[in-house]
């Protein structure tokens, strides 16, 4: 198949904007490729974010999730964004080696960076709680130069599985497993040392141990990116 009001330097808890585009995709088009909970699971970012006065969200779920409504979303959300300000997109649904498969087709990962890039914001998220979403690390050339164009930002990447994994979700249970464990960490389960600031080393890990161990070892989210260890992700 992403909560946290996300934040990249502790001076910046007072002055950043976040802009949010969230999208989930449950109901495909017939019935055979339909998942149960990913709408739920960009409803559930959309919320945790607004809990945040400070930020601008756009929720797309399942037929409203066409491609060209989140590359308008993206591009409407993101070009509010001044240097100082956080972007983040959230996703999930089915995911391929390349793109994040949307209602009616595939978002490409190099639609995504093109989005990302073109913003003015130094702080940018991508979740994903999609199959195969550790790929987007190696799409294009397979090398951290399709990111060149970020060099001087900070680029998170949380991803629910490795490349050749699928990202669970099971019957009865209100998020996929990825988003179930991120939600629950940025909201207080990943702050170890209890001071009320989330980093990003501190998520990973909280994450990472959930999810390992309600698949039985099966999925392993992947961060990835250029930011510090310490950096704020969460602050309440």
């Amino acid at each position: 198949m992403f909560l946290f009001i996300a934040m990249f330097t502790a001076s910046l808890m007072t002055e950043a904007k976040i802009y949010l585009v969230s999208v989930g995709v449950s109901d495909y088009p017939g019935t055979e490729n339909d998942l149960h909970l990913p709408h739920n699971d960009a409803a559930t970012m959309q919320w945790l974010y607004k809990q945040n006065k400070h930020a601008e969200t756009a929720l797309l779920m399942n037929d409203k999730a066409t491609v060209a409504n989140v590359k308008t979303a993206m591009q409407k959300m993101f070009s509010k964004a001044t240097a100082n300000d956080i972007v983040v997109l959230f996703f999930s649904g089915h995911g391929v080696k390349d793109g994040f498969v949307c209602y009616d087709g595939f978002l490409r990962y190099s639609d995504v960076k093109s989005a990302m890039s073109s913003c003015q914001s130094k702080n940018k998220m991508i979740f994903a709680d999609a199959c195969f979403s550790g790929a987007i690390r190696n799409s294009g050339s397979g090398t951290t130069s399709d990111y060149s164009d970020m060099k001087n930002s900070n680029l998170m990447l949380f991803l629910s599985c490795r490349t050749n994994e699928t990202s669970i979700e099971r019957r009865g249970m209100t998020n996929g497993f990825f988003t179930y464990a991120l939600q629950h960490g940025l909201r207080g389960g990943a702050d170890k040392n209890k001071d009320r600031a989330i980093t990003a080393k501190e998520l990973f890990n909280y994450v990472s141990k959930k999810v390992k161990d309600k698949s039985n070892d099966k999925q392993h989210p992947v961060m990835w990116g250029k930011f510090p260890d310490n950096m704020t992700v969460m602050k309440w």
